[in-house]
Protein backbone atom coordinates (compact mmCIF):
# COMPACT_ATOMS: atom_id res chain seq x y z
CA UNK A 1 0.00 0.00 0.00
CA UNK A 2 3.17 2.13 0.59
CA UNK A 3 4.20 4.42 -2.22
CA UNK A 4 6.93 6.15 -3.22
CA UNK A 5 8.02 8.84 -5.74
CA UNK A 6 10.83 7.00 -7.28
CA UNK A 7 12.63 10.23 -8.34
CA UNK A 8 13.74 13.22 -7.04
CA UNK A 9 12.33 16.39 -8.68
CA UNK A 10 15.41 18.44 -6.67
CA UNK A 11 17.55 15.60 -8.90
CA UNK A 12 16.07 15.06 -11.69
CA UNK A 13 13.43 17.38 -13.93
CA UNK A 14 10.97 14.83 -13.35
CA UNK A 15 8.76 13.18 -11.23
CA UNK A 16 7.37 10.27 -11.37
CA UNK A 17 4.43 10.42 -7.99
CA UNK A 18 1.79 12.60 -8.31
CA UNK A 19 2.24 16.66 -8.02
CA UNK A 20 3.12 17.92 -4.97
CA UNK A 21 2.18 21.74 -4.69
CA UNK A 22 4.95 24.25 -3.90
CA UNK A 23 6.37 24.59 -0.15
CA UNK A 24 4.15 27.18 1.31
CA UNK A 25 6.08 30.21 2.50
CA UNK A 26 3.20 31.87 4.44
CA UNK A 27 2.37 34.12 1.80
CA UNK A 28 1.50 31.88 -0.85
CA UNK A 29 1.41 31.53 -4.39
CA UNK A 30 -1.17 32.52 -6.83
CA UNK A 31 -3.74 29.64 -7.05
CA UNK A 32 -2.47 28.20 -4.27
CA UNK A 33 -2.78 30.97 -0.89
CA UNK A 34 -3.24 29.04 1.93
CA UNK A 35 -4.88 31.43 4.69
CA UNK A 36 -3.70 31.35 8.28
CA UNK A 37 -6.89 33.26 9.90
CA UNK A 38 -9.29 30.54 9.84
CA UNK A 39 -6.60 28.00 11.09
CA UNK A 40 -5.55 30.55 14.12
CA UNK A 41 -9.49 30.63 15.00
CA UNK A 42 -9.44 26.45 14.83
CA UNK A 43 -6.07 26.65 17.35
CA UNK A 44 -7.27 29.02 19.61
CA UNK A 45 -10.58 27.12 20.05
CA UNK A 46 -8.81 24.06 20.45
CA UNK A 47 -6.19 25.21 22.84
CA UNK A 48 -8.85 26.37 24.85
CA UNK A 49 -10.93 23.06 24.88
CA UNK A 50 -7.69 21.45 25.71
CA UNK A 51 -7.00 23.90 28.63
CA UNK A 52 -10.53 24.02 29.82
CA UNK A 53 -10.69 20.40 30.41
CA UNK A 54 -7.48 20.21 31.98
CA UNK A 55 -8.14 23.12 34.21
CA UNK A 56 -11.35 21.37 35.37
CA UNK A 57 -9.87 18.24 36.02
CA UNK A 58 -6.96 20.12 37.79
CA UNK A 59 -9.21 21.94 40.34
CA UNK A 60 -11.22 18.74 40.37
CA UNK A 61 -8.26 17.12 41.94
CA UNK A 62 -8.90 14.29 39.22
CA UNK A 63 -4.36 13.78 38.15
CA UNK A 64 -4.89 10.10 36.86
CA UNK A 65 -1.30 9.96 38.04
CA UNK A 66 1.92 11.33 39.49
CA UNK A 67 3.32 12.78 36.03
CA UNK A 68 2.05 16.04 37.15
CA UNK A 69 3.69 16.46 40.02
CA UNK A 70 6.74 15.05 38.91
CA UNK A 71 6.98 17.33 36.03
CA UNK A 72 6.40 20.31 37.87
CA UNK A 73 8.96 19.55 40.08
CA UNK A 74 11.73 19.07 37.31
CA UNK A 75 10.65 22.47 35.85
CA UNK A 76 10.98 24.13 39.29
CA UNK A 77 14.32 22.97 39.78
CA UNK A 78 15.31 24.00 36.14
CA UNK A 79 13.57 27.74 37.04
CA UNK A 80 15.92 27.72 40.49
CA UNK A 81 19.16 27.17 38.36
CA UNK A 82 19.24 23.84 39.93
CA UNK A 83 19.84 19.87 38.74
CA UNK A 84 16.48 18.83 37.54
CA UNK A 85 15.66 16.74 40.85
CA UNK A 86 12.21 14.97 41.61
CA UNK A 87 12.15 14.26 44.79
CA UNK A 88 8.57 12.18 44.21
CA UNK A 89 10.62 9.86 42.11
CA UNK A 90 12.65 9.29 45.33
CA UNK A 91 14.87 11.87 47.63
CA UNK A 92 17.37 13.74 45.63
CA UNK A 93 16.12 11.91 42.20
CA UNK A 94 17.73 13.04 39.27
CA UNK A 95 15.11 12.82 36.82
CA UNK A 96 17.71 12.65 34.19
CA UNK A 97 18.12 9.24 35.06
CA UNK A 98 14.71 8.14 34.23
CA UNK A 99 13.58 9.66 30.68
CA UNK A 100 16.05 12.17 28.73
CA UNK A 101 13.78 14.85 28.07
CA UNK A 102 15.98 18.29 28.53
CA UNK A 103 13.37 20.30 26.46
CA UNK A 104 11.54 20.12 29.05
CA UNK A 105 13.66 23.20 30.86
CA UNK A 106 12.37 25.27 27.41
CA UNK A 107 8.99 25.77 29.60
CA UNK A 108 10.95 27.82 32.47
CA UNK A 109 10.25 31.53 31.26
CA UNK A 110 6.50 30.79 31.43
CA UNK A 111 7.09 29.35 34.91
CA UNK A 112 9.01 32.06 35.77
CA UNK A 113 5.79 33.99 35.36
CA UNK A 114 2.99 31.55 36.10
CA UNK A 115 5.27 29.07 38.84
CA UNK A 116 2.06 26.51 38.78
CA UNK A 117 1.05 23.48 37.33
CA UNK A 118 -1.70 25.27 35.44
CA UNK A 119 1.19 26.13 33.24
CA UNK A 120 2.33 22.95 32.13
CA UNK A 121 -0.84 21.80 31.23
CA UNK A 122 -1.65 25.56 29.26
CA UNK A 123 1.91 25.19 27.29
CA UNK A 124 0.61 21.24 26.36
CA UNK A 125 -2.66 22.59 25.16
CA UNK A 126 -0.71 25.17 23.57
CA UNK A 127 1.89 23.50 21.87
CA UNK A 128 -0.74 20.56 20.73
CA UNK A 129 -3.04 23.45 19.31
CA UNK A 130 -0.22 24.73 17.16
CA UNK A 131 0.28 21.26 15.93
CA UNK A 132 -2.85 21.73 14.28
CA UNK A 133 -1.94 24.76 12.49
CA UNK A 134 0.53 22.91 10.48
CA UNK A 135 -1.74 19.51 9.81
CA UNK A 136 -4.66 21.48 8.49
CA UNK A 137 -2.94 23.97 6.56
CA UNK A 138 -0.77 21.64 5.12
CA UNK A 139 -3.40 19.43 4.18
CA UNK A 140 -4.83 22.38 2.37
CA UNK A 141 -2.10 23.40 0.42
CA UNK A 142 -1.86 19.15 -0.59
CA UNK A 143 -5.49 19.12 -1.34
CA UNK A 144 -7.24 22.57 -1.66
CA UNK A 145 -10.79 23.30 -0.86
CA UNK A 146 -12.18 22.48 2.41
CA UNK A 147 -10.10 19.47 3.01
CA UNK A 148 -7.51 21.74 5.49
CA UNK A 149 -9.72 22.54 8.14
CA UNK A 150 -12.03 19.16 8.13
CA UNK A 151 -8.63 18.08 8.32
CA UNK A 152 -7.94 20.54 11.29
CA UNK A 153 -10.81 19.18 12.98
CA UNK A 154 -10.36 15.44 12.78
CA UNK A 155 -6.72 16.02 14.11
CA UNK A 156 -7.16 18.44 17.14
CA UNK A 157 -10.69 15.80 18.71
CA UNK A 158 -8.32 12.74 17.36
CA UNK A 159 -8.48 10.01 20.66
CA UNK A 160 -4.57 10.64 20.57
CA UNK A 161 -4.52 14.16 21.51
CA UNK A 162 -7.56 13.62 23.71
CA UNK A 163 -6.68 11.03 25.77
CA UNK A 164 -3.13 13.20 26.63
CA UNK A 165 -5.08 15.71 27.38
CA UNK A 166 -6.71 13.62 29.78
CA UNK A 167 -3.05 12.27 31.20
CA UNK A 168 -1.71 15.89 31.95
CA UNK A 169 1.53 16.96 30.79
CA UNK A 170 3.97 14.80 29.51
CA UNK A 171 7.11 15.78 27.59
CA UNK A 172 5.66 14.39 24.91
CA UNK A 173 3.83 17.87 24.23
CA UNK A 174 7.20 18.90 22.56
CA UNK A 175 7.11 16.20 19.79
CA UNK A 176 3.44 16.26 18.49
CA UNK A 177 4.41 19.81 16.61
CA UNK A 178 8.32 19.01 15.89
CA UNK A 179 6.51 16.08 14.26
CA UNK A 180 4.10 17.74 12.32
CA UNK A 181 6.52 20.08 11.24
CA UNK A 182 8.89 17.30 10.05
CA UNK A 183 6.62 15.52 8.28
CA UNK A 184 5.21 18.90 6.55
CA UNK A 185 8.80 19.50 5.37
CA UNK A 186 8.61 15.66 3.80
CA UNK A 187 5.79 16.13 2.07
CA UNK A 188 6.55 20.20 0.71
CA UNK A 189 10.19 18.78 -0.28
CA UNK A 190 11.54 20.60 1.58
CA UNK A 191 14.79 18.22 2.84
CA UNK A 192 17.01 21.01 4.95
CA UNK A 193 13.34 21.42 6.93
CA UNK A 194 12.86 18.26 7.35
CA UNK A 195 16.32 17.39 9.01
CA UNK A 196 16.36 20.82 11.07
CA UNK A 197 12.99 19.83 12.90
CA UNK A 198 14.04 16.11 13.31
CA UNK A 199 17.01 16.65 15.50
CA UNK A 200 15.36 18.56 18.54
CA UNK A 201 13.08 15.33 19.06
CA UNK A 202 16.46 13.67 20.70
CA UNK A 203 16.06 15.98 23.18
CA UNK A 204 12.59 15.45 23.86
CA UNK A 205 12.30 12.09 24.86
CA UNK A 206 15.56 9.49 24.57
CA UNK A 207 13.25 7.10 22.38
CA UNK A 208 12.59 9.37 19.50
CA UNK A 209 16.07 8.89 18.14
CA UNK A 210 14.48 5.75 16.68
CA UNK A 211 12.73 8.37 15.06
CA UNK A 212 14.58 10.50 13.74
CA UNK A 213 16.65 7.57 11.95
CA UNK A 214 13.33 7.03 10.16
CA UNK A 215 13.18 10.30 8.90
CA UNK A 216 16.58 9.85 7.44
CA UNK A 217 15.58 6.72 5.80
CA UNK A 218 12.69 8.43 3.81
CA UNK A 219 14.99 11.02 2.78
CA UNK A 220 17.48 8.77 1.95
CA UNK A 221 14.20 6.27 0.04
CA UNK A 222 13.38 10.05 -1.37
CA UNK A 223 16.64 10.56 -3.01
CA UNK A 224 18.36 12.65 -1.04
CA UNK A 225 20.98 9.82 0.23
CA UNK A 226 23.71 11.82 2.29
CA UNK A 227 21.24 13.78 4.40
CA UNK A 228 19.50 10.99 4.98
CA UNK A 229 21.93 8.43 5.88
CA UNK A 230 23.58 10.94 8.09
CA UNK A 231 20.79 11.87 9.48
CA UNK A 232 20.01 8.32 10.39
CA UNK A 233 23.11 7.80 11.55
CA UNK A 234 22.58 10.66 14.39
CA UNK A 235 19.23 9.22 15.70
CA UNK A 236 20.69 5.83 16.03
CA UNK A 237 23.71 7.29 17.68
CA UNK A 238 21.33 9.93 19.80
CA UNK A 239 19.38 6.45 20.63
CA UNK A 240 22.49 4.81 21.60
CA UNK A 241 23.86 7.49 23.30
CA UNK A 242 20.94 8.38 25.83
CA UNK A 243 19.96 4.82 26.56
CA UNK A 244 23.22 3.14 27.29
CA UNK A 245 24.78 6.23 28.25
CA UNK A 246 23.48 9.18 29.92
CA UNK A 247 20.84 7.77 31.08
CA UNK A 248 22.45 5.34 32.75
CA UNK A 249 25.07 8.18 34.13
CA UNK A 250 22.59 10.04 35.59
CA UNK A 251 20.60 7.00 37.22
CA UNK A 252 21.58 5.74 40.82
CA UNK A 253 21.05 2.46 39.63
CA UNK A 254 23.41 2.88 36.39
CA UNK A 255 21.28 1.37 33.84
CA UNK A 256 17.91 2.07 31.93
CA UNK A 257 15.10 1.18 34.18
CA UNK A 258 12.86 0.61 31.19
CA UNK A 259 14.39 -2.31 29.29
CA UNK A 260 12.59 -4.36 31.99
CA UNK A 261 9.19 -3.10 30.47
CA UNK A 262 10.23 -5.59 27.96
CA UNK A 263 12.23 -8.41 29.31
CA UNK A 264 10.14 -8.86 32.35
CA UNK A 265 6.56 -9.49 33.44
CA UNK A 266 6.31 -8.87 36.64
CA UNK A 267 8.83 -11.12 38.54
CA UNK A 268 9.11 -13.32 35.44
CA UNK A 269 11.94 -13.14 32.97
CA UNK A 270 10.38 -13.07 29.37
CA UNK A 271 12.94 -14.31 26.17
CA UNK A 272 13.34 -11.79 23.61
CA UNK A 273 12.00 -14.45 21.32
CA UNK A 274 8.56 -14.58 23.13
CA UNK A 275 8.55 -10.65 23.17
CA UNK A 276 8.78 -11.27 19.74
CA UNK A 277 6.04 -13.49 18.87
CA UNK A 278 3.87 -12.11 21.28
CA UNK A 279 3.32 -8.47 19.95
CA UNK A 280 -0.33 -8.86 18.96
CA UNK A 281 -1.44 -11.87 21.72
CA UNK A 282 -4.11 -9.37 23.12
CA UNK A 283 -7.23 -7.65 21.68
CA UNK A 284 -6.15 -4.24 23.26
CA UNK A 285 -2.83 -4.20 20.96
CA UNK A 286 -4.88 -5.22 17.75
CA UNK A 287 -7.83 -2.80 18.89
CA UNK A 288 -5.10 0.04 19.60
CA UNK A 289 -3.79 -0.40 15.42
CA UNK A 290 -7.16 -0.49 13.86
CA UNK A 291 -8.10 2.87 15.21
CA UNK A 292 -4.64 4.30 15.01
CA UNK A 293 -5.56 3.70 10.67
CA UNK A 294 -9.13 3.79 10.79
CA UNK A 295 -9.51 7.67 12.56
CA UNK A 296 -7.87 8.02 8.72
CA UNK A 297 -10.19 6.52 6.63
CA UNK A 298 -7.37 4.16 6.44
CA UNK A 299 -5.49 6.39 4.18
CA UNK A 300 -2.58 7.04 5.75
CA UNK A 301 -1.41 3.32 5.21
CA UNK A 302 -1.04 5.39 1.60
CA UNK A 303 1.88 7.26 2.58
CA UNK A 304 5.33 6.29 2.93
CA UNK A 305 4.84 8.51 6.03
CA UNK A 306 3.10 5.93 7.98
CA UNK A 307 6.84 4.79 8.51
CA UNK A 308 7.35 6.77 11.00
CA UNK A 309 5.34 5.35 13.53
CA UNK A 310 7.07 2.22 13.38
CA UNK A 311 9.43 2.75 16.43
CA UNK A 312 6.99 3.81 18.73
CA UNK A 313 4.50 1.16 18.07
CA UNK A 314 7.23 -1.31 17.81
CA UNK A 315 8.15 -0.68 21.91
CA UNK A 316 4.69 -0.16 22.65
CA UNK A 317 3.82 -3.99 21.34
CA UNK A 318 7.03 -4.89 23.10
CA UNK A 319 6.60 -4.14 26.48
CA UNK A 320 5.14 -6.11 28.39
CA UNK A 321 3.36 -3.29 30.55
CA UNK A 322 -0.45 -3.35 29.30
CA UNK A 323 -0.71 0.20 29.84
CA UNK A 324 1.27 0.33 26.77
CA UNK A 325 -0.58 -1.25 24.58
CA UNK A 326 -4.36 0.76 24.44
CA UNK A 327 -5.92 3.62 23.45
CA UNK A 328 -5.59 5.47 26.76
CA UNK A 329 -3.04 7.94 28.20
CA UNK A 330 -0.48 9.94 26.02
CA UNK A 331 1.53 7.51 24.14
CA UNK A 332 -0.50 7.54 21.14
CA UNK A 333 -0.62 11.52 20.78
CA UNK A 334 2.99 11.94 19.36
CA UNK A 335 1.40 9.72 16.22
CA UNK A 336 -1.66 11.65 15.34
CA UNK A 337 0.21 14.54 13.31
CA UNK A 338 2.17 11.96 11.41
CA UNK A 339 -0.91 9.75 10.63
CA UNK A 340 -3.01 13.21 9.86
CA UNK A 341 -0.49 14.31 7.44
CA UNK A 342 0.55 10.82 5.81
CA UNK A 343 -3.67 10.45 5.36
CA UNK A 344 -3.40 13.74 3.48
CA UNK A 345 -0.59 12.26 1.12
CA UNK A 346 -2.51 9.03 0.71
CA UNK A 347 -5.43 10.83 -0.33
CA UNK A 348 -3.45 13.00 -2.77
CA UNK A 349 -1.84 10.30 -4.44
CA UNK A 350 -4.61 8.23 -4.19
CA UNK A 351 -6.29 11.10 -6.64
CA UNK A 352 -3.76 9.91 -9.46
CA UNK A 353 -4.85 6.28 -9.09
CA UNK A 354 -5.73 3.96 -12.02
CA UNK A 355 -8.66 2.57 -9.80
CA UNK A 356 -11.65 4.73 -10.21
CA UNK A 357 -12.71 3.33 -6.77
CA UNK A 358 -9.98 4.69 -4.70
CA UNK A 359 -10.23 7.97 -6.79
CA UNK A 360 -13.67 8.02 -5.24
CA UNK A 361 -12.98 7.09 -2.22
CA UNK A 362 -10.14 9.81 -2.11
CA UNK A 363 -12.94 12.57 -2.66
CA UNK A 364 -14.61 11.90 0.66
CA UNK A 365 -12.01 10.53 2.75
CA UNK A 366 -11.00 13.52 5.08
CA UNK A 367 -14.90 14.20 5.44
CA UNK A 368 -15.30 10.15 6.08
CA UNK A 369 -12.09 10.75 8.55
CA UNK A 370 -13.56 14.11 10.33
CA UNK A 371 -16.97 12.28 10.25
CA UNK A 372 -15.48 9.72 13.14
CA UNK A 373 -13.55 11.82 15.02
CA UNK A 374 -17.00 13.80 16.10
CA UNK A 375 -18.47 10.76 16.70
CA UNK A 376 -15.99 8.72 18.79
CA UNK A 377 -16.23 11.70 20.80
CA UNK A 378 -18.77 11.56 22.71
CA UNK A 379 -16.26 8.39 24.12
CA UNK A 380 -13.64 10.35 24.67
CA UNK A 381 -12.53 13.30 27.51
CA UNK A 382 -13.87 16.10 26.01
CA UNK A 383 -17.31 14.83 26.13
CA UNK A 384 -16.99 16.07 29.58
CA UNK A 385 -17.16 19.80 28.82
CA UNK A 386 -20.85 19.20 27.44
CA UNK A 387 -21.73 18.33 31.18
CA UNK A 388 -22.88 20.61 33.68
CA UNK A 389 -21.57 18.08 36.37
CA UNK A 390 -18.20 18.84 35.40
CA UNK A 391 -18.22 22.79 35.98
CA UNK A 392 -19.87 22.44 40.10
CA UNK A 393 -17.74 22.27 42.93
CA UNK A 394 -18.96 19.15 45.07
CA UNK A 395 -17.98 18.01 48.57
CA UNK A 396 -15.07 15.83 47.51
CA UNK A 397 -13.29 18.79 45.87
CA UNK A 398 -13.81 20.86 48.95
CA UNK A 399 -12.58 18.74 51.19
CA UNK A 400 -9.56 18.33 48.98
CA UNK A 401 -9.49 22.52 49.36
CA UNK A 402 -9.56 22.24 52.98
CA UNK A 403 -7.14 19.66 53.42
CA UNK A 404 -4.17 21.48 51.08
CA UNK A 405 -5.05 24.54 53.55
CA UNK A 406 -3.96 22.46 56.60
CA UNK A 407 -0.47 21.98 54.82
CA UNK A 408 1.69 24.76 55.57
CA UNK A 409 3.80 26.56 52.94
CA UNK A 410 7.43 25.24 52.58
CA UNK A 411 6.86 22.16 54.35
CA UNK A 412 8.12 18.76 53.08
CA UNK A 413 5.05 16.22 52.21
CA UNK A 414 4.47 12.84 51.65
CA UNK A 415 1.37 12.30 49.79
CA UNK A 416 -0.48 10.23 47.39
CA UNK A 417 -1.63 11.57 43.73
CA UNK A 418 -4.72 13.12 44.07
CA UNK A 419 -2.95 16.52 46.21
CA UNK A 420 0.20 15.93 44.90
CA UNK A 421 0.43 18.28 41.70
CA UNK A 422 -1.33 20.95 44.04
CA UNK A 423 1.32 20.85 46.56
CA UNK A 424 4.54 21.01 44.49
CA UNK A 425 4.52 24.46 43.18
CA UNK A 426 5.56 25.18 47.34
CA UNK A 427 6.63 22.46 48.79
CA UNK A 428 9.03 19.67 48.83
CA UNK A 429 7.26 16.54 48.02
CA UNK A 430 7.73 12.68 48.77
CA UNK A 431 5.28 9.54 46.78
CA UNK A 432 3.95 7.87 49.55
CA UNK A 433 6.11 5.40 50.80
CA UNK A 434 8.82 6.44 48.30
CA UNK A 435 10.58 8.11 50.70
CA UNK A 436 12.03 5.85 54.15
CA UNK A 437 14.42 7.85 56.78
CA UNK A 438 13.18 11.29 55.53
CA UNK A 439 10.64 11.78 58.24
CA UNK A 440 8.20 14.65 56.21
CA UNK A 441 6.78 17.08 58.15
CA UNK A 442 3.07 15.88 56.74
CA UNK A 443 2.10 12.99 55.42
CA UNK A 444 -1.37 13.74 53.17
CA UNK A 445 -3.42 11.23 52.59
CA UNK A 446 -6.52 10.56 50.73
CA UNK A 447 -7.83 7.77 52.33
CA UNK A 448 -10.26 6.88 49.05
CA UNK A 449 -7.31 6.44 47.05
CA UNK A 450 -6.96 3.14 45.30
CA UNK A 451 -4.84 1.58 48.42
CA UNK A 452 -4.00 -2.42 48.16
CA UNK A 453 -5.29 -2.61 52.01
CA UNK A 454 -7.62 0.33 53.87
CA UNK A 455 -5.66 2.59 55.45
CA UNK A 456 -8.24 2.05 58.89
CA UNK A 457 -5.76 4.35 61.39
CA UNK A 458 -3.89 6.93 59.65
CA UNK A 459 -2.00 7.71 62.38
CA UNK A 460 -0.34 4.33 62.76
CA UNK A 461 0.25 4.62 58.86
CA UNK A 462 2.54 7.31 59.28
CA UNK A 463 4.29 5.39 61.91
CA UNK A 464 4.89 2.44 59.78
CA UNK A 465 6.14 4.52 57.11
CA UNK A 466 8.55 6.36 59.17
CA UNK A 467 9.53 4.56 62.53
CA UNK A 468 11.71 7.17 63.37
CA UNK A 469 9.26 9.99 63.90
CA UNK A 470 5.86 10.18 65.71
CA UNK A 471 2.70 11.52 63.80
CA UNK A 472 -0.50 13.57 64.86
CA UNK A 473 -3.77 13.94 63.56
CA UNK A 474 -3.70 17.60 62.33
CA UNK A 475 -6.39 18.04 59.54
CA UNK A 476 -9.89 16.01 58.60
CA UNK A 477 -12.20 16.49 55.77
CA UNK A 478 -14.04 14.26 54.30
CA UNK A 479 -11.58 11.43 52.87
CA UNK A 480 -8.69 13.37 53.18
CA UNK A 481 -6.54 13.07 56.27
CA UNK A 482 -3.40 15.54 57.52
CA UNK A 483 -0.84 14.46 59.71
CA UNK A 484 1.35 16.50 61.66
CA UNK A 485 5.44 15.19 62.60
CA UNK A 486 5.72 15.85 66.27
CA UNK A 487 8.58 14.27 67.26
CA UNK A 488 11.39 15.16 65.85
CA UNK A 489 10.04 18.57 66.15
CA UNK A 490 9.05 20.01 62.66
CA UNK A 491 11.51 22.71 61.49
CA UNK A 492 10.13 26.46 60.54
CA UNK A 493 9.00 25.72 57.23
CA UNK A 494 10.07 29.14 55.53
CA UNK A 495 13.64 28.43 56.67
CA UNK A 496 13.90 25.32 54.74
CA UNK A 497 12.14 26.59 51.65
CA UNK A 498 13.06 25.40 48.42
CA UNK A 499 13.59 27.86 46.24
Amino acid sequence: MLELNKRDPDRSGTDAGPPVPAPDTGTGTPGDRVPQRPYLIAAAALCALYFLYSCLQYSHFGSPSWDLGIFEQEVRSYAALNAPVVDIKGPGYLILGDHFSPAVALLVPLYWIWPSALALLFAQAALFAASAVVVGRTTQQLLGGRSGLCATVAYGLSWGLQEAVKSDFHEIAFAVPLLALVCRALLTRRWTAAVLWSLPLVLVKEDLGATVAVVGFLLFLYGRRLQGALLAAFGVLAFVLTVFVLIPAASSQGTYDYWKKIDRNGEQDVAPLDSLLGILDSAVKVEMLVFLVGITAFMALRSPLALLVLPTIGWRLLSQDPNHWGMVWHYSAILMPVLFLAMADGVRRSRGSSRPWLVSYAKVAVPVATAIAVALTQHLPLRELLRPESYRTDARTLAAREALEAVPEGASVETDITLMAHLTGDRTVYWIGGAPGTAPDIVAVNLDFSWSQPIEDPVAYARQLHPEARYRLKHRSGPFVVLERTSPAPADPGKGRRP
